[in-house]
């Protein structure tokens, strides 16, 4: 193991103690959840964008659409947590593979184009269906007992939960990425006629990306759900959509720990200026990404790598 490879697990080391010991430092544990589960939606596309190279302007769809699913069946059905998010992840995953067979044949703004005309679509269905609430939501969902057993009224018990989640599909979206089938997905952003060259059936590598990608965003969604107690239209609108990629640009598309601090960047500003500034946070998310665009071209951890390797190769 070289220096650069064990600094970056001791980074991550750090970070897991940071979060398992955040309640006990004064950090307010809805609020950390709410980041974390953010940041799961951010690595999500990335998955999708940064090593694939689709860029999907519908991923709101999964968010939303999988928080009222898992919402209405924990409130309406009586499920218990862990069966709500797993009908919120089948939910995103069907979506996404809906989805998917519709445009993965397409590529560049067509592609991007065709995800944010189904969302549209999937954000009309939400608005009108009768067990989404329409305008009001989905209000009053419970957070109930996780396997009949371990309740999650507290939120210092849901915290570990949600952190325990978020480690487990962060550390599983790593071994994908550095797996053959991750490559693959790496060859396809960088040269996909030479991976149809080589015999890949990209179409199908593509759409599988797609819908794992989809997947662990409605895992996310129905976390949030969980997290928050509702689920509004604000989750399946298509200004979600563009908040997951300015997430991931933010931090830096293409880097495993860049979406996560996107996510992070994104999630503080609008909780500490929200109730300072009102309406104008927008403002200042998009100058913040403004600046952040012109002087981090790769995004924050994207520009540190560079510089990094740059270090390296004078050395």
């Amino acid at each position: 193991m070289n220096k650069h490879n064990k600094l970056t697990r001791l980074t991550y080391v750090a970070l897991l103690i940071l979060a398992l010991i955040a309640p006990l430092i004064g950090l307010y544990p809805v609020f950390v959840m709410k980041l974390l589960c953010f940041a799961l939606f951010a690595c999500a596309f990335n998955l999708l964008l940064g090593f694939t190279g689709l860029l999907s302007f519908g991923h709101a769809a999964f968010f939303g659409f999988a928080a009222y699913a898992a919402g209405w069946v924990i409130k309406s059905l009586g499920w218990t947590p862990e069966m709500g998010m797993i009908a919120g992840v089948v939910s995103a995953a069907l979506l996404g593979l809906l989805f998917g067979l519709i445009a993965i044949r397409r590529q560049g703004i067509y592609f991007a184009m065709i995800t944010l005309a189904l969302a549209q679509m999937v954000y009309f269905v939400c608005l009108q269906a009768p067990f989404t609430g329409g305008e009001d939501g989905l209000q009053g969902v419970a957070r109930g007992n996780l396997f009949g057993v371990l309740s999650l009224a507290s939120d210092t018990t849901l915290y570990y939960v949600i952190v325990t989640i978020f480690v487990a599909c962060f550390l599983g979206i790593a071994r994908i990425v550095t797996s053959p089938f991750g490559q693959v997905l790496k060859m396809i952003r960088e040269n996909e006629p030479r991976a149809v060259s080589l015999g890949y059936e990209v179409d199908r590598y593509k759409l599988l990306a797609f819908v794992l990608s989809a997947a662990l965003s409605g895992l996310a969604g129905a976390l949030k759900t969980l997290i928050m107690g509702f689920a509004t239209l604000s989750d399946v609108h298509w200004s979600m959509s563009g908040e997951v990629i300015l997430m991931s640009l933010m931090g830096g598309v293409g880097t495993f720990f860049g979406p996560v601090l996107g996510a992070g960047i994104v999630i503080s500003l609008q909780d500490l200026l929200a109730d300072k500034v009102g309406a104008w946070v927008t403002v200042i998310i998009g100058v913040s990404f403004v600046v952040c665009v012109l002087a981090f071209r790769k995004g924050v951890v994207g520009e540190l790598q560079a510089w990094r390797d740059r270090r390296r190769a004078r050395a």
